[in-house]
């Protein structure tokens, strides 16, 4: 018979800590994920592959949820979920330690392993940490616990590749400008030299993540118990017996296919999509996160501010009605308005410099 979770933390004072903890996690969900959108150009360059082959960096990544996904509760159901995420976070520690012999040998097969084992990781964690977002507080503000935890993805993942493009790309351009000048021994060092740039940020992400592994697993999160279900449960289930016999999971799963792939989509290919146009790398990377570390150019600082107030405007919403002291539904409408319409005249003002 499938329980339901239980814990027994109810007050918004004690759930405080537990809450940005989770938060936290969320943050490291939306930095690693979008990680692979800088990795795409970087490995294409680095092993010199074609458009088809870098897009395995995602295809290896995500092809672990599916894989692992019936087994992460497998391993949930013998560790428990602190434990559960102390396992996925030293999972994706290990992913990143794959990076350096990948690096090392510059073998892109090394990298896509790596990759596969940081999504295993992931799966591990985030089918640990999901729950907390409910119980941690009363049901009724569950929705404005989950926006402020998206909020959290969606920032880390504007920034991961920024910060990753610093350390491994950030001279993307002249580099390749420069290997079509170079003889075969000099294009080889180059490219070598070009991959171990990677091992610096990923030997202080396995360090962060193994660590952040033994701190959730002493935190202050409460454990996850199981809690039997109510009659009036058990009987709306009793009866069925196929998977195919719940519409609403079905239905959900199918929104969620397209949704993830639509946003994955979204994010891994408009660095490349970008460079296509004739964009240099240096733009490309900054069209796709909407940042605003390109703010200098014309046409760009208009439409990056209109999208920080959507973000800003998100965010005071999911606080406000957090703490259930007003609500801003009106102002999470515009600013999302907002977010729309900033992301979109940045890409215009990138696409328009390219002509």
């Amino acid at each position: 018979m499938p329980n339901s979770m239980n814990t027994g933390t109810k007050s918004t004072g004690s759930n405080f800590i537990p809450m940005v903890i989770i938060a936290v996690l969320f943050f490291i969900f939306g930095f690693v994920t979008w990680l692979n959108g800088i990795l795409i150009p970087y490995l294409k360059i680095a092993c010199q592959l074609t458009n088809f082959q870098a897009m395995f960096v995602a295809t290896a990544f995500y092809i672990a949820y599916f894989v692992m996904g019936l087994p992460s509760s497998w391993i949930l159901k013998k560790t428990g979920f602190k434990n559960g995420m102390m396992v996925g976070l030293w999972f994706m520690a290990l992913g990143t330690l794959i990076f350096i012999p990948a690096a090392i040998t510059r073998t892109y097969p090394l990298f896509l392993s790596g990759l596969f084992v940081m999504g295993t990781g992931l799966t591990v964690l985030q089918t640990a940490v999901n729950p907390y977002v409910t119980i941690l507080g009363p049901r009724e503000s569950a929705a404005q616990r989950i926006s402020i935890m998206g909020i959290c993805n969606k920032m880390a993942g504007a920034i991961a590749p920024l910060v990753l493009a610093y350390y491994i790309l950030s001279d993307g351009d002249s580099f390749v400008q420069s290997l079509a000048n170079m003889d075969e021994a000099s294009k080889t060092a180059a490219l070598n030299a070009l991959a171990h740039r990677v091992i610096g940020p990923y030997s202080v992400m396995t360090v962060i993540f193994f660590l952040l592994g033994i701190g959730v697993r002493y935190s202050p999160l409460p454990e996850i118990e199981a809690e039997n279900e109510t009659e009036a449960e058990v009987a709306a289930t009793d009866q069925k017996t196929s998977i195919w016999q719940f519409p609403h999971l079905i239905l959900g799963v199918i929104t969620l296919f397209f949704y993830v792939g639509a946003e994955v989509i979204a994010g891994d290919t408009i660095i490349r999509y970008g460079m296509s146009l004739g964009i240099e790398i240096a733009k490309a990377k900054v069209c796709g996160l909407c940042a605003g570390n390109h703010s200098h150019s014309e046409g760009h600082f208009p439409a990056i501010c209109l999208a920080m107030v959507g973000y800003i405007g998100n965010y005071l919403s999911a606080m406000c009605r957090y703490y259930e002291r007003i609500d801003l539904r009106l102002l999470y409408c515009h600013s999302g308005f907002c977010q729309r319409i900033g992301m979109a005249g940045h890409l215009a003002a990138c696409h328009s410099q390219s002509w």
